[in-house]
């Protein structure tokens, strides 16, 4: 399977895996401080942007595929759906990920009986019939929603759409899978196995990936921080950029200056 990507910038390894229904585009609002710190890898997921024809069955077959095109020992930066696909990469292929970064992730999205902290599934169902048939509108108004209260300009939220849009439109078929994996996959069996230091950031504001789910998912692996943006939704990364970048900065400069000194395995 063949992936789409880019890269950019100088320094460490730091690969960036975007959320459902969007593109490598999302990160257009911060790559280019990041790319002045590290060695970006920017990847279209499976049935998203320029990786549209790319198919793949299941959270493990990503993983495994976007293994296949990223640097080893890297940092992995994964929001929502890429949160999923990079849990998944430090399980099953630890050698390629130094680092963890989780933004608006939870182990299991949907809730169930033993598990109330994930949405309800009528929920996912609105989503996809609404990115279904108006995928424009609806990623403006999503990413709308997501700067909300914020200093985010309107020029800001035109200028990301247009970027996503460029790399094309997932079709029908491919959302719709994709919230399939949502709905059934579940981590958190396996969060123990996770060696990596992680940070964990989640907005207190978000209403896809609740704040409990997060703060669970931060004490069950091990070398975990878990910090909480106020105000903050789905995307902190665009509403509340600074102390985005500062908190992933200090975390990724702390850590591999400790890497540095310790044999890598």
């Amino acid at each position: 399977m063949s992936l789409s990507l880019v890269k950019m910038g100088g320094g460490p390894d730091l690969v960036l895996l975007h959320g459902w229904g969007l593109n490598l585009a999302v990160w257009d609002s911060v790559v280019d401080e990041l790319a002045t710190r590290y060695t970006l890898t920017l990847i279209d997921l499976p049935g998203h942007g320029h990786s549209s024809e790319a198919k793949a069955e299941t959270i493990v077959e990503i993983a495994s595929a976007v293994a296949a095109v990223m640097p080893s020992y890297a940092a992995v930066l994964g929001w929502s759906l890429g949160g999923q696909v990079a849990l998944q990469l430090a399980i099953d292929h630890a050698y390629k990920v130094a680092r963890l970064i989780l933004v608006a992730t939870t182990p299991k999205f949907v809730a169930s009986d033993d598990w109330p902290h994930g949405v309800k599934q009528i929920i996912l169902n609105d989503f996809q019939h609404r990115l279904s048939t108006n995928y424009a509108a609806t990623i403006r108004n999503f990413l709308a929603l997501q700067v909300l209260h914020s200093n985010v300009t309107r020029f800001t939220i035109v200028a990301l759409q247009k970027s996503i849009l460029s790399r094309g439109v997932p079709n029908i078929a491919n959302l719709k899978h994709g919230l399939n994996m949502l709905a059934t996959s579940d981590h958190r069996a396996s969060l123990h196995k996770i060696i990596q230091p992680t940070l964990v950031i989640q907005g207190d504001h978000d209403a896809l990936t609740r704040e409990a789910a997060a703060a669970r998912m931060a004490a069950a692996i091990p070398n975990a921080t878990y910090l909480k943006i106020e105000h903050a939704a789905h995307a902190p990364f665009l509403s509340h950029r600074e102390p985005f970048l500062n908190a992933l900065n200090y975390f990724l400069n702390t850590e591999y200056a400790q890497a540095a000194q310790s044999p890598r395995t």
